[in-house]
């Protein structure tokens, strides 16, 4: 049953009084924001008089930006944890509001700082100490002027934003607030509450009955409105096209690609190497049905727990064996992260009532890195607390290296992390405890976190491959369609062997917010590709492992992605890196197979 958030401690609630202390003081702060944004316009036209004047506007610009994450963070964090809070909600319209007049506001700037031409801004840097912190922002976009439009056209993309942020607003509100599922009943005849909090502790219960009915009340319930979520993706990715045509790309792969300095190349051999592995898969899955018993496996089944018994664990058991698993990283690492779940409280931790599902790391330099989930006390649970204090860390010491240009991290490392951390507790937990019900669960969890990040992820990266291309032809993407590719390609997936239901299969599009980030979801099979074969040589105790992966932690957005990983190191323009994280993949089946 799920809790009200009046029922839930207050220490295990996310610190929002660290932010503001009330509404009314984010009211404030909004108010003083926007009336300074007049001051920022009066660089305009300007920046080409001097490297003063380009200082001071590129300072007064970055200061307003920090401000507007804090006003952003508390707005982001207060929906998420009650979205059907009226004042919650227009709070989270308001701050997306205001992100785009301030991108409105600002948008003149990249391109007069292209004008001011490359050797007369190199000259500027030399002189001026205060710009030798823009060096790479600098650089980074000349390599893009091909793609900046003038500052009016800036201008009305800035001001767009809001507009465009329209089809996934809707979708959270339809999924996280509007959607009911019917019960999910279990073998006994009992009902079970289905809810965006609920269903991943449904999805691994040892009742079958119970996870297929759970499963099949999901899928319904997003089928119910499945062609109001497929015009909503539509409408998302039309403009992605909109932007990618008006910035002259492509295609709008190499769009989202092109901004975070990739070759296309990383993610046509990341598909490429998973549809040739896929056999790997099917051997899981024959694994998985003769261990569970059944006559034929079904989705349903996919994260029920191996074992007889599943162990439950409380939260700051969780956080002590978390912190136990990140000794390598050192004594400050570790004790941040502990005072951060227990004493800071930077985790909203239980599910309750109007919260969203799943989990994410959300911050801005001058607050926590917070983390909203939906823990119950399964392996799963333990795993994706790990995962996100991976991305959380990430932005603390991102937060606490670099000036502001560069507080934040591309998307392409920011999966890096998190499956860092899940694979350093792994390890830490299969060396350190010996009772092999616990054990077996802890694989349980690798294979749910492969499953979900190797698995779903990029087989959705191959639908939205193929809706991207056909708006890209301006041809429809209906429920329909999407529907019948999912359900080719999951199948494709688990192979001849697995039972399908192909109509609520073939939902799973629906199911996953990642698709409005575009080309988001593939970069989570690349990221845990990259952590797999970081985590190896720090737990191996390989010299200045751990201090290279704390140096890229601390990179942000300081150096281009594939450079960032390369300092800590592991090089991912070829396919290595994803074929070793299959033989990953394969050797924790093996290890399944002798202790099941």
């Amino acid at each position: 049953m799920t809790v009200s958030r009046d029922s839930v401690p207050t220490d295990r609630k996310w610190g929002a009084e660290s932010v503001f202390a009330t509404p009314a003081e984010w009211e404030a702060e909004l108010e003083v924001v926007l009336g300074a944004l007049p001051a920022l316009a009066a660089f305009q036209g300007r920046l080409g008089e001097g490297s003063g004047v380009l200082t001071e506007a590129l300072l007064a610009r970055d200061r307003i930006s920090r401000r507007v994450g804090r006003l952003t963070t508390y707005a982001d964090m207060g929906y998420a944890v009650e979205t059907t809070n009226d004042e919650a909600v227009a709070r989270y319209g308001r701050a997306t509001a205001l992100g785009a007049q301030v991108g409105a506001a600002t948008a003149f700037v990249d391109p007069e700082v292209l004008s001011i031409g490359r050797e007369p801004l190199a000259a500027w840097t030399a002189a001026e100490p205060a710009l030798a912190p823009y060096e790479h922002y600098f650089d980074d976009l000349f390599r893009l002027e091909a793609h900046t439009r003038s500052s009016e056209v800036e201008e009305v993309l800035g001001l767009a934003s809001d507009a465009f942020s329209g089809p996934y607003v809707a979708y959270s509100a339809l999924v996280d607030s509007d959607l009911v599922f019917r019960p999910a009943i279990a073998a006994d005849g009992e009902p079970f509450e289905v809810t965006q909090g609920t269903i991943d502790e449904i999805h691994s219960s040892p009742d079958r009955a119970l996870r297929r009915s759970g499963w099949e009340s999901y899928a319904d319930g997003h089928i119910g409105v499945q062609n109001a979520l497929a015009a909503t993706l539509g409408s998302a990715v039309k403009q992605a096209v909109f932007s990618t045509r008006v910035r002259r790309h492509g295609s709008t792969l190499s769009a989202s690609l092109t901004a975070s300095n990739l070759p296309i190349e990383v993610f046509d051999s990341l598909l490429a190497v998973f549809e040739t592995n896929l056999p790997t898969w099917h051997r899981y899955w024959e694994l998985r049905r003769r261990v569970l018993g059944v006559e034929r496996l079904a989705p349903w089944d996919a994260t029920a727990p191996l074992g007889a018994t599943s162990p439950v664990f409380t939260y700051e058991q969780s956080v002590e064996w978390i912190c136990g698993s990140l000794a390598p990283l050192g004594h400050a690492y570790v004790e941040t992260v502990r005072r951060g779940c227990l004493d800071e409280r930077w985790v909203d931790v239980y599910p309750t009532a109007g919260k969203m599902g799943n989990a994410f790391s959300a911050g801005s330099p001058g607050t926590p890195p917070f983390i909203m989930m939906n823990f119950d006390g399964t392996a799963v649970s333990l795993g994706t607390l790990a995962h996100e204090l991976g991305h959380s860390m990430h932005s603390y010491l991102t937060w606490q290296a670099q000036p502001q240009p560069y507080t934040y991290y591309s998307m392409f490392v920011a999966e890096v992390a998190s499956n860092f951390h899940q694979a350093l507790l792994r390890a830490y937990l299969l060396d350190t405890v010996t009772d092999p019900v616990i054990q077996l669960a802890v694989l349980d969890e690798a294979m749910a976190n492969f499953q979900r990040y190797f698995f779903i992820m990029p087989t959705l990266a191959r639908v939205e491959r193929e809706v991207h291309e056909r708006v890209g032809r301006n041809e429809g993407v209906t429920a329909a369609w999407l529907g019948e590719r999912t359900a080719d390609l999951f199948a494709e997936g688990f192979g001849p062997d697995v039972e399908i239901d192909r109509a609520r299969l073939g939902i799973t599009w629906a199911q996953f917010s990642h698709l409005y980030a575009p080309f988001y979801v593939f970069q989570y099979a690349t990221g845990i590709s990259a952590a797999h074969a970081l985590a190896g040589g720090v737990i191996a105790g390989e010299h200045g492992a751990a201090d290279n992966y704390l140096a890229f932690l601390s990179a942000g957005a300081s150096l281009y992605p594939l450079d960032a990983l390369r300092l800590a190191g592991v090089n991912m323009t070829g396919p290595e890196p994803v074929e070793a994280a299959f033989a990953v993949l394969s050797s924790l089946v093996d290890r399944i197979a002798a202790l099941a």
